[in-house]
């Protein structure tokens, strides 16, 4: 899904892999990933970067306690904070299969703040997009209360780390200019 004539830093050529590099890239293949894209393949030009970062990633996209819809809120509202092409077109489709209303993503996407009638992903969006969007970078202790009473403590540490994890995915992708392949539209342009 990249496209190597505008990437910055290429992965490593499979047939050039060294022992720990393949074993490494059975690790994420074997994952609920399935297939090795995007930061991960990146990542394997540091095997154990990528061995680290895939269990990481593993815990908080598919083993949180948020559940699949909250998450991939959470991606796509750090994708568009972080305007991380590659995560958007990524995610988006997933977050609406994982029952985020098309709406709320196109609200995202237009910066707009969405019309939520779910308070769990209003207390997501809120959350991420102010910790990104802050002056200090930090959410106000209104925000964090508000947060806390309606995840509760351990989906909230999720959250706080989601949002730490897909940042340093969208600044990895961005660093190394991965896009979607030529022809898939660009959503974040604006």
């Amino acid at each position: 899904m990249m496209n190597p004539d505008k990437l910055r830093l290429s992965p490593p050529d499979p047939a050039q892999y060294t022992p720990r590099q393949k074993e490494v890239h059975d690790v994420i293949l074997a994952s609920p990933r399935g297939r090795v894209v995007g930061p991960l393949a990146l990542w394997l030009n540091r095997p154990e970067l990528a061995n680290a970062a895939t269990a990481l990633g593993t815990y908080l996209r598919y083993e949180n306690s948020l559940g699949p819809r909250l998450s991939e809120l959470a991606i796509i509202t750090t994708a568009r904070c972080w305007d991380a092409e590659f995560e958007w077109f990524a995610h988006k489709p997933l977050a609406i299969k994982a029952g985020l209303d098309p709406a709320v993503a196109d609200a995202i996407r237009d910066r707009r703040d969405p019309a939520f009638t779910d308070a769990e992903e209003e207390a997501v969006y809120r959350f991420a997009r102010e910790a990104f969007t802050s002056p200090r970078k930090q959410v106000s202790d209104a925000t964090y209360r508000r947060t806390l009473e309606v995840l509760g403590q351990d989906r909230l540490v999720d959250l706080v780390a989601l949002i730490g994890y897909y940042s340093f995915v969208s600044v990895t992708l961005n660093s190394f200019n991965v896009m979607p392949e030529d022809g898939e539209p660009l959503e974040l342009q604006d």
